[in-house]
């Protein structure tokens, strides 16, 4: 897995899905102060490296998973990796809204899905885990399905998330993490030392974090 996490996130880096900018920082739409922004969508645009996430996500899915009866992407950054992982399974799919619609059937959940099954939940990026895990009760206690696990391309691995993935009793497994993008950035010189230590001290409490 460890080779997957180097591979991945030295490919996030080099498409810019993933950049580090310690010096200038960005802001989330929290309002908080982010030396790193994370746009996974833009795998989306590169063949080999959508058909890598998606191949390497549904190799997860059959290792842990193997009795797992359908997907579900939370929207809107998951549904086509989503789409992608339950296509090369052979699997039924849905998506989870953010929010329910305010019209017609009002839906949380959009698709077919039957009472009962057993659903694996795709991400593409794990913040503070609070909008995943919404998608995970939507389909608990919406449709009724046992969730079995999530999988996800990246992770800043904020504790607070790690907190409420455990507290749900939601397993978590991701292709990459914060650590392997900032290790690959120093390796090839992306950033330094200095940057490094900056970027290591906003992992801690993004929420106070101003650069």
């Amino acid at each position: 897995m460890e080779q997957v996490e180097a591979m991945v996130a030295a490919r996030l880096l080099a498409i810019k899905a993933v950049k580090l900018q310690p010096n200038q920082p960005f802001t989330w739409a929290s309002g908080w102060k982010s030396p790193i922004y994370c746009d996974n969508r833009k795998t989306l645009s590169y063949p080999d490296l959508r058909s890598l996430i998606k191949l390497e996500l549904s190799r997860i899915i059959l290792e842990k998973y193997p009795d797992v009866e359908a997907i579900a992407g939370v929207a809107t950054g998951a549904i086509a990796q989503g789409a992608l992982v339950a296509d090369a399974l052979g699997l039924p799919f849905v998506y989870i809204r953010s929010a329910k619609k305010d019209h017609g059937m009002e839906n949380l959940v959009e698709g077919f899905l039957p009472e009962g099954k057993k659903v694996v939940v795709v991400e593409d990026l794990i913040s503070t885990g609070g909008s995943s895990l919404k998608a995970v009760e939507a389909i608990r206690y919406e449709k009724k399905c046992e969730v079995l696990g999530m999988v996800a391309i990246f992770t800043y691995g904020f504790p607070l998330a790690q907190e409420q993935f455990k507290k749900a009793g939601v397993e978590l497994t991701t292709l990459s993490n914060y650590e392997a993008v900032l290790k690959h950035a120093l390796k090839t010189n992306y950033i330094n030392n200095k940057d490094l230590a900056a970027l290591q001290e906003w992992r801690k409490d993004p929420s106070v974090w101003q650069g």
